[in-house]
């Protein structure tokens, strides 16, 4: 029991270690290459960003102080587990700001704006990939989006792009300039890209069918060593029409080469097919989050990718 309970605190401890770590990149893409360009993201962070621009506040408790307000308000619809993540990271992701903040004044690469769009955009996608990849949030107009679509039909992605245009676009009050707004159009897109694909990256497995008249050897070798389980299906070849024994393992991508070991230690001319796999769902994989329509449906919850 106390090894179980040792084993999931060290789970716990890596997501909330790679948290600050995703978290720590997007301050660094924002207040490096993003803020200094005077260009407004969507999300909370963009909200704050605006509130610099216009009245000079700092951007870190800015954003702090209008995510625990949406808290406040949202607290009832959103679940104690979705506050305490959120509270966290959004914590987080306003003390690397401001600690950041003296960067945050005269662009890195001087007279580049797209080039810094660009690297900052990937910068913060990467970081939210990170994040959310290990069940974190860096709160966000997401909270707004969870009240919307607890009530409502609204998608929580339709309601996303909703709020994130519109503080887009709302820079345009402030700099009477369409390029800032172009600008932070290319950041949502690829900071939602980077992000998507930092998020797919992590969740990809690898499924192996083993042929081999060694089965139970293989079997036992992959159990004990890579701390991985098979599945042993009864088959029949069809060119000998001899009854066969087929291992099914499923791993994640990283895992692969050293299960491939495994198998090839034990027999050789083992017969192997490979397939990459973009989610498992279960024990020892990824957990499925669905939740209800008002209608009753299922439906896949769906991570946002801005904050």
């Amino acid at each position: 029991m106390n090894k179980v309970s040792n084993q999931k605190l060290l789970i716990y401890a890596k997501d909330y270690v790679m948290i600050v770590f995703g978290l720590l990149l997007y301050a660094i893409g924002f207040t490096t290459f993003i803020l200094p360009e005077k260009v407004v993201t969507g999300g909370v962070v963009g909200l704050a960003s605006l509130c610099r621009f216009a009245f000079g506040w700092n951007v870190g408790i800015t954003n702090y102080g209008i995510n625990i307000l949406l808290l406040l308000i949202a607290f009832r619809t959103v679940g104690k587990q979705f506050v305490i993540r959120t509270i966290f990271g959004a914590t987080v992701a306003s003390i690397l700001i401001m600690l950041m903040d003296p960067w945050s004044y005269e662009p890195l690469v001087e007279q580049q704006p797209f080039m810094n769009i660009i690297i900052g955009a990937a910068l913060c996608g990467m970081g939210l990939g990170i994040t959310f990849s290990h069940n974190g949030s860096s709160g966000g107009t997401d909270i707004v989006a969870a009240m919307v679509t607890k009530h409502t039909n609204v998608s929580f992605g339709r309601m996303m792009l909703y709020c994130d245009m519109c503080i887009i676009s709302s820079s345009y009050l402030i700099f009477h300039s369409p390029d800032k707004i172009v600008y932070g159009l290319v950041f949502m897109l690829v900071d939602s890209v980077v992000a998507d694909m930092v998020i797919n990256n992590s969740r990809q497995a690898v499924q192996y069918m083993i042929f081999s008249d060694k089965w139970q050897q293989i079997a036992d070798a992959i159990t004990t060593n890579a701390h991985r389980g098979c599945t042993v299906l009864d088959g029949t070849g069809w060119f000998t029409k001899n009854p066969v024994k087929v291992i099914m393992v499923i791993c994640r991508k990283f895992e692969s080469v050293n299960i491939a070991r495994i198998i090839k230690s034990v027999d050789d001319k083992a017969f192997i097919t490979k397939t990459n796999i973009n989610g498992v769902y279960g024990y020892g994989f990824d957990e499925m989050k669905v939740r209800l329509n008002k209608k009753g449906h299922v439906r896949e919850e769906t991570k946002p990718h801005e904050s």
